[in-house]
């Protein structure tokens, strides 16, 4: 039958049958084709089959590979890689969907969405916009939180009711935006500029569901992960699943799995800060209980003292020690003056025994007490007594009676003058003794 000749009456066909018409010219004409293409939304049960698309910039391309042909894969497949797919086209009849039953992969380079990544991480990498001490910690008690995100969609309604559920009095402040495709990274930079003029959050959070790379892709835009890393509040991101990345979660502040830990993160429920703070009031209630016991035990034993039951007496016991302290001042200060006056004395003593006057006064009664003592026991003295001493003819004192001397002039000296005289004859020793003995005592 051909379909698509002129109709001569209306054909009635059921999905069945039209779908497996479908099927029929697809897989026809198409039984082996080489596509290539980047590899995306890549899943793999437990069943061992393979279940993908590949798309370029502008299409997009369901893909099956059963076991057989999957075992036989000589690279690692992931999201984001070039591959070269051959195989032929069927039609899953039960979605109406046509698609490439894969026969066999080969690797083509990494795809492009995946390269523009990577290529984007490095460069904010590099300017240190995912370093942890650039990031700001999140406010303990948030009071107003803003959220950027689709009004359509579950994302919105799971993250009020947590909130609402765990801290009922956190304000929610929410601007919707698209958050997929082509303009969508612009209008979340124009919503943050929003919330930081206005000032009034606490914090601010990026969210939407899980979906594949080039659904997530306006969170990978430089301008918005420029915008996310200067915002002035500090920011979560809770953007698709658990496993999915984006570059706005490297430059927010807080990386959350998914929005739903995103309001578990930021909040904490309630019922736990009241059995908290019962335990706080628990704790300030022992404390002043406490205080208190202790300051009344020691106001009773204060009370029980001497100094609050006779105070005229421990008063006048003061007053005697007072009085003690003044004696023993007084007799201190009188020994200590005494002492210094002592001290003084003796240092006067020791000035004057330095003084050069009185030096030199001991110094003229010593010189003046020998001078009287050398003129006691001087020649003079002694020839006042009536002695004489005599000199040679050569001035030399005569000391002996030598017989040269007879007939030699010889020179007296007595106190009043000088005598010439002639050496006649000497006594003998004997007779002499008396007189050498004399002079002997006198020193001459």
């Amino acid at each position: 039958m051909d379909l698509f000749a002129p109709p001569e009456r209306e054909t009635v066909l059921t999905v069945t049958e039209l779908t497996r018409s479908i099927r029929s010219l697809l897989e026809g004409k198409f039984t082996q084709v080489t596509v290539l293409g980047e590899i995306s939304n890549y899943r793999s049960p437990g069943s061992g089959h393979l279940y993908f698309t590949i798309k370029d910039e502008s299409a997009v391309l369901s893909a099956v590979m059963f076991r057989g042909e999957a075992a036989r894969i000589p690279f690692p497949l992931k999201e984001g890689i070039q591959v070269k797919a051959k195989g032929r086209i069927t039609v899953y009849e039960a979605r109406g969907q046509y698609q490439i039953q894969v026969q066999s992969l080969e690797a083509a380079g990494q795809g492009t969405l995946q390269q523009q990544f990577e290529a984007l991480k490095l460069k904010l990498l590099q300017e240190g916009l995912f370093e942890k001490d650039r990031k700001k910690s999140l406010p303990l008690f948030p009071e107003t939180v803003g959220i950027i995100t689709s009004l359509q969609g579950a994302v919105i309604q799971d993250f009020t009711r947590i909130l609402q559920r765990r801290a009922p009095g956190i304000l929610i402040q929410v601007r919707g935006v698209r958050v997929q495709g082509e303009g969508a990274a612009a209008e979340m930079i124009k919503a943050i500029h929003a919330f930081e003029k206005e000032g009034k959050i606490d914090l601010l959070v990026f969210a939407r569901g899980g979906g594949s790379l080039e659904d997530l892709w306006e969170f990978n835009n430089e301008a918005l992960a420029r915008a996310i890393a200067h915002c002035s509040f500090p920011t979560i991101s809770a953007i698709g699943h658990e496993t999915d990345f984006t570059i706005a979660d490297f430059v927010a502040d807080l990386r959350a799995p998914t929005p739903s830990a995103a309001a578990e993160l930021l909040s904490r429920d309630w019922s736990e800060w009241r059995d908290l703070i019962a335990q706080y009031g628990a704790r300030l209630h022992r404390g002043v209980r406490h205080t208190l016991d202790f300051h009344q035990e020691r106001l009773k034993r204060l009370s029980q003292s001497p100094l609050f039951r006779e105070p005229l007496r421990v008063v006048r016991a003061y007053q005697q020690k007072v009085d003690d302290l003044q004696d023993s001042l007084a007799l201190g200060l009188k020994h200590a003056l005494s002492h210094k006056k002592f001290r003084l004395e003796k240092k006067i003593l020791q000035w004057e025994s330095l003084n050069p006057r009185h030096s030199i006064q001991l110094k003229r009664d010593r010189i003046k007490s020998l001078d009287q003592r050398l003129r006691a026991l001087g020649p003079q003295q002694t020839l006042k007594r009536g002695f004489a001493w005599v000199t040679d003819e050569k001035g030399t004192l005569v000391r002996d009676t030598n017989k040269e001397l007879i007939g030699k002039k010889i020179q007296i000296q007595i106190e009043q003058g000088k005598i010439q005289a002639r050496v006649e004859s000497t006594l003998p020793e004997k007779e002499i003794g008396l007189t050498q003995h004399f002079l002997h005592k006198t020193g001459l």
